[in-house]
């Protein structure tokens, strides 16, 4: 009986262990999915745009594949790049995120340019094509894999330094949880976005009730703004993200001289509003990141439409 009730024990004492890595792997993929944010906001922003022009019941399935490919990419090819990184090359992480924070800049500066000057059509700009249907949807969704993949690969970079130090298997667990539940964020929320048109038209046609039908109609009236401010958010969210990147990455190069500068200018303006000291502090820190990553990205865009785009085209020209 003794050894029964020692077994017992044992065996509690196991589950006690095992629900706390449980709580750290969540912990820890929470925190470093927060971290990605700005990533993480661009992609949901994006992603609506690849079912444009498609028949209603395509929608969905066409955001299923999209989300398909964006977990082969995070699992079966980022997830163990990260965690060679991690176990073989830690000194090569912060020179990526910079350059992911680069990348998530002039994606930023891009789209800001675009809206200041739109009859400029830069390297990455979004051509509109047409021709047979399931030949477009395979461009498209081909299209979409390849623009997860980049943004997928800040998202993972991003939360593998986010993840304190720990053992192979715990960062494995913590970097997956991440990859899953932020594709599943992502493109849940889109599949939610594109058909909220759907549900409200249906609402404001056949609601019984007339307040059914007027929330239809405001569901349908409100997408379109909702989409660009969507899209806004997500472009402030890349430039703040991406500015703190590369500040960041310059304080560990020991060019700290502008992150200093940042943190002393937003102290003072916190406690020049001592009610809200904490929100002014983080708001001026995060504006004034976002500025230094839209000069930044600004300075990138002449890289990118004169050197980098050819040569993407070159290379990538016909492999959709």
């Amino acid at each position: 009986m003794s050894g029964l009730i020692a077994l017992l024990d044992d065996v509690a004492g196991i589950a006690k262990v095992a629900a706390a890595s449980i709580d750290d792997v969540a912990g820890q993929a929470a925190k470093a999915g927060a971290k990605a944010a700005g990533a993480l906001i661009d992609d949901a922003a994006v992603t609506p745009k690849y079912v444009q022009g498609f028949d209603a019941k395509r929608e969905l399935p066409i955001v299923g594949r999209i989300a398909w490919g964006s977990i082969k990419n995070k699992i079966l090819i980022l997830l163990p790049v990260a965690l060679l990184l991690s176990n073989f090359a830690p000194w090569l992480i912060s020179p990526l995120l910079m350059l992911g924070g680069a990348y998530l800049c002039f994606e930023g500066a891009e789209k800001v340019w675009h809206w200041l000057f739109p009859s400029d059509h830069l390297w990455d700009h979004a051509e509109h094509e047409e021709g047979d249907p399931a030949h477009l949807e395979e461009t498209k969704v081909a299209g979409a894999i390849k623009t997860d993949f980049i943004l997928s690969a800040e998202i993972m970079t991003i939360s593998l330094a986010a993840i304190p130090t720990s053992n192979f298997w715990m960062e494995t667990a913590t970097l997956a949880t991440v990859a899953v539940g932020i594709t599943v964020a992502v493109y849940g929320s889109v599949a939610l976005i594109v058909k909220a048109d759907d549900l409200g038209l249906f609402m404001s046609t056949r609601g019984r009730l007339g307040l059914t039908r007027s929330i239809g109609h405001g569901i349908v009236k409100a997408m379109p703004g909702f989409l660009k401010l969507l899209m806004i958010v997500g472009t402030m969210a890349m430039l703040w993200v991406g500015g703190s990147i590369i500040i960041h990455g310059m304080e560990e190069l020991g060019f700290g001289w502008l992150g200093h500068h940042i943190h002393d200018w937003a102290y003072a303006a916190g406690h020049a509003v001592p009610s809200l000291e904490g929100l002014v502090e983080w708001m001026t820190k995060a504006a004034m990141d976002g500025i230094f990553g839209l000069a930044l990205g600004v300075l990138l865009i002449p890289l990118a439409t004169w050197v980098i785009g050819p040569l993407w085209a070159a290379v990538f020209k016909g492999k959709a």
